[in-house]
């Protein structure tokens, strides 16, 4: 029995997940950023994570060229920011209203996220359409906020107590 791809996009909207957008630069490509809700964590020592990027999309090529880039989780105040990073735009565009600062490694950390991973690729994967790209958490920067999440193809926001 094969799932076709509208039953398993369906299945996967009842996942709740975080927003992020990973951010990378290099020198031929320079800054790069692209809305990302697989991610995960891996282990705590090392410190690694892992983002999974369409083949398609151009960031991936930055990080390839880079062997860099920042996971930053954005927050209930970012839902602009993630459809910013969302594409349809150039890169340039993505980053006009984007207040950053470059990590340790280089790459792009936005300043008003919830949280920064600034990372070290350790390997590459490939899986169907997509790279799993796995990092080395080289510094964290963690902020005041409460996430967003996106869920059933909406932004959705952690229930007050």
């Amino acid at each position: 029995m094969t799932v076709s791809a509208d039953d398993f996009k369906n299945a996967l909207q009842l996942w709740a997940s975080g927003v992020t957008v990973v951010t990378t630069q290099s020198e031929k490509f320079g800054v790069q950023g692209m809305t990302v809700s697989a991610f995960s964590s891996v282990s705590v020592n090392p410190p690694l994570i892992l983002v999974c990027i369409n083949d398609a999309a151009d960031t991936g090529d930055g990080i390839a060229e880079s062997q860099c880039f920042a996971v930053n989780v954005l927050t209930t105040e970012q839902q602009d920011t993630s459809n910013q990073f969302a594409g349809g735009t150039s890169q340039q565009q993505r980053f006009e209203n984007a207040d950053w600062s470059a990590g340790i490694t280089g790459t792009p950390l936005l300043n008003n996220s919830l949280m920064s991973l600034d990372c070290t690729v350790v390997e590459k994967v490939r899986a169907g359409t997509h790279w799993i790209i796995i990092g080395e958490v080289q510094a964290v920067e963690c902020r005041a906020g409460e996430p967003l999440l996106y869920y059933r193809g909406a932004y959705r926001q952690v229930a007050s107590d």
